[in-house]
C-alpha cells in the first residue's frame, strides 16, 4: 500500500474537505480517501491537519511560546498556543502541503502591545472576567489584514516550504458567495465581505502566477455546482461541497505527478 501524506494548515475548510466533515457529531463525509480510493486502489492519503490563525502570524512563527502567555489557561479551542506560535508546518515532511487564504479573509488578531506579537484569542467573549481584563489590559486588536500584506505572506511561506521540501503547495480560494448578501448599490458601504474575498481571490491568482503553487479554486467549484445547494454559511460547505473540493485536490495532485494518472483519464 502506498500512503501519501498531505500537511493541511488552515481551519475548517481545508479539515472539512480533506480529513472529514462532522454535522452535529454526525460524520458527513469522511475525506480525500473517499476520492482517492476508487481511483488508486493501492494509495491511502493521510492528512495532518493544524489550524492557522493568521499568515502574519504563522511568517514570523520560530517555535516559542512568547514569554508573556507562559502560563495562560484560557481555553483556545482549536487554536491552542502550540499551534499558533509552533512550526510544525516548515518541520514536517509531507507528499504535498495544502493551504488557504480563508483566516486572513475572516480572522482579526490581537497584538501584544509591549511585545508586539500577534495572538488569536479565540471565543474570548467566553473567558471568564479576569481573563477577559488581561486580555484588553495587555493587547490591542490589529484589525483585519490587508490583501497586499496577505499575499506577501503567503510567497514568504511558499519560499521557505521550497527550501525545505520539494512538493506541491496548493493554497484554497474562498467561495465569494455569501449567503443572504443582497446588495446591489455599494455606495458608502466600503469593503463587504463577498467584495473582500473577490479581492484575495484575484490576489492569489497572481501569487500563482509569480509562484507556480496550484489554487484549488473553490470559488468556481461553488459556482458550477451551485451556492445555493452546498454552502452552509458564508465559509463553510456540506458534504456535497466538500466532495468536490477534495476531487479537485486529486485531480491537482495527478496533474502534478504527486499522484499517477487516473486510469480512466489516460484512455
Amino acid at each position: 500500500m502506498d500512503r501519501l501524506t498531505i500537511f493541511a494548515k488552515g481551519n475548517l475548510d481545508v479539515r472539512d474537505t480533506l480529513h472529514a466533515l462532522r454535522v452535529g457529531g454526525e460524520l458527513r463525509w469522511n475525506g480525500v480517501n473517499e476520492v482517492v480510493r476508487p481511483r488508486h486502489p493501492s494509495t491511502v492519503v493521510r492528512v495532518r491537519h493544524e489550524t492557522l490563525a493568521r499568515s502574519d502570524q504563522l511568517v514570523v512563527a520560530d517555535g516559542e511560546v512568547p514569554a508573556a502567555l507562559a502560563g495562560a489557561t484560557m481555553a483556545l479551542g482549536p487554536y491552542p498556543l502550540a499551534s499558533q506560535y509552533g512550526r510544525t508546518l516548515f518541520d514536517t515532511p509531507a507528499d504535498a502541503y495544502v493551504l488557504s487564504i480563508q483566516p486572513d479573509v475572516a480572522t482579526q488578531l490581537w497584538r501584544h502591545r509591549r511585545d508586539g506579537f500577534l495572538f488569536l484569542a479565540y471565543e474570548w467573549g467566553a473567558w471568564s472576567e479576569g481573563d477577559r481584563r488581561w486580555l484588553h489590559d495587555e493587547f490591542e486588536r490589529t484589525g483585519a489584514i490587508e490583501v497586499d500584506a496577505s499575499m506577501r505572506n503567503y510567497a514568504t511561506l511558499v519560499e521557505r516550504l521550497r527550501a525545505v521540501r520539494d512538493a506541491p503547495i496548493l493554497i484554497y480560494n474562498v467561495s465569494s458567495v455569501v449567503p443572504g448578501d443582497s446588495v446591489h448599490s455599494h455606495q458608502g458601504l466600503g469593503e463587504t465581505l463577498s467584495t473582500r474575498i473577490r479581492r484575495f481571490n484575484v490576489a492569489l491568482a497572481d501569487l500563482s502566477e509569480r509562484t507556480g503553487v496550484s489554487i484549488v479554486d473553490v470559488d468556481s467549484i461553488v459556482a458550477r455546482a451551485g451556492a445555493d445547494r452546498l454552502k452552509l454559511d458564508a465559509f463553510h460547505l456540506n458534504a456535497e461541497g466538500c466532495r468536490l473540493v477534495a476531487q479537485e485536490v486529486v485531480r491537482i495532485l495527478e496533474d502534478l505527478g504527486a499522484l499517477a494518472p487516473h486510469e480512466a483519464a489516460r484512455c
